[in-house]
């Protein structure tokens, strides 16, 4: 089938788009740029350099006539959201309903959304949650994918688009970018190779659902054949606090290196882990890597794309 995906040289959308090309798809890929990478970009795609809100996206719809939209472009950034709200709706809503009205126009049967399972939930209530938790985000950024939900439920409702969101985890792995606010991962590996000090927020106790980014590309191959309408929690619903993360990441680097904390972030989530077992039921999917392997891949990636010398 035709699949339109957006943010394709990114982290996350790059995987799935390679991922499509290696099942036979026919791959169409909008990206700005802004953060993503040519190179990542897989062969076999063909690229549209744009941003989601253009006026040009109309047009590119009716000229690709793509029968799925996987939508990954988006402002990931939670703290830019606080700052700039405007901002954030702008790409995160207005860019997704520029690309739902130009859609429905000209074929579009299904959405894939990446959307959060963190954000979208605010502080919880249970851990790890299901879908069915109370949505509260705390966030414009979390308020922007609960909404993008909602808007996706009605262009189903009214035009027969069929989605499923997937409420990824904290997502880690090969190609994360390690600049920027987004990807501790990313962040602490990059300075570990070079021999510098990560800095922990806070008393490094606050804890994330860390899920490899290959396991995600596996939901995103079976979510295209499901009939099912709705979010999807993909997560392993394990507790890793900062600190046990650094350290399991000392030890895949190869380094002995002592705690450093600085200030806490304000308004920072203390914990955040999601239960999969509806993803589990609806498309078969539970998460394979573990997590001390996944950080040992992300780290061989990293040290692979080092400097000589």
């Amino acid at each position: 089938m035709k699949i339109l995906v957006t943010g394709g040289a990114g982290f996350i959308g790059s995987h799935v788009a390679e991922a499509f090309v290696r099942e036979g798809h026919d791959v169409v890929i909008v990206d700005d740029l802004s953060s993503g990478r040519e190179e990542n970009v897989p062969a076999g795609a063909k690229l549209h350099v744009l941003d989601v809100r253009s006026g040009l996206i109309e047009d590119l719809m009716a000229k690709e006539r793509p029968e799925v939209l996987c939508h990954h472009a988006a402002q990931m950034d939670v703290r830019r959201s606080v700052a700039d709200p405007l901002f954030d709706a702008g790409v995160n809503i207005i860019g997704l309903l520029n690309l739902l009205e130009a859609g429905r126009k000209h074929g579009l049967q299904r959405v894939l959304f990446a959307s959060t399972g963190g954000a979208i939930y605010g502080e919880q209530e249970v851990f790890p949650c299901p879908e069915t938790h109370p949505t509260a985000p705390v966030s414009p950024y979390g308020v922007a994918k609960l909404a993008s939900e909602k808007y996706l439920h009605f262009y189903h409702t009214e035009y027969g688009i069929r989605w499923v969101a997937l409420r990824y985890a904290n997502v880690y792995g090969p190609r994360q970018n390690p600049h920027g606010e987004a990807g501790v991962v990313a962040i602490f590996t990059e300075k570990l190779l070079r021999g510098e000090q990560p800095v922990i927020n806070g008393d490094g106790k606050q804890t994330r659902d860390y899920v490899f980014v290959g396991d995600l590309v596996r939901a995103n191959l079976l979510a295209l054949n499901t009939d099912y309408c709705g979010p999807l929690n993909l997560g392993t619903g394990r507790e890793t606090d900062v600190n046990t993360l650094f350290h399991l990441l000392c030890r895949a680097c190869g380094v002995d290196m002592p705690e450093r904390h600085g200030p806490a972030k304000p308004g920072e989530q203390r914990r955040s882990s999601i239960d999969s077992s509806l993803a589990k039921r609806i498309l078969g999917w539970e998460p394979e890597v573990e997590l001390e392997r996944g950080l040992a891949l992300t780290v061989e990636y990293f040290r692979q794309r080092r400097p000589a010398g």
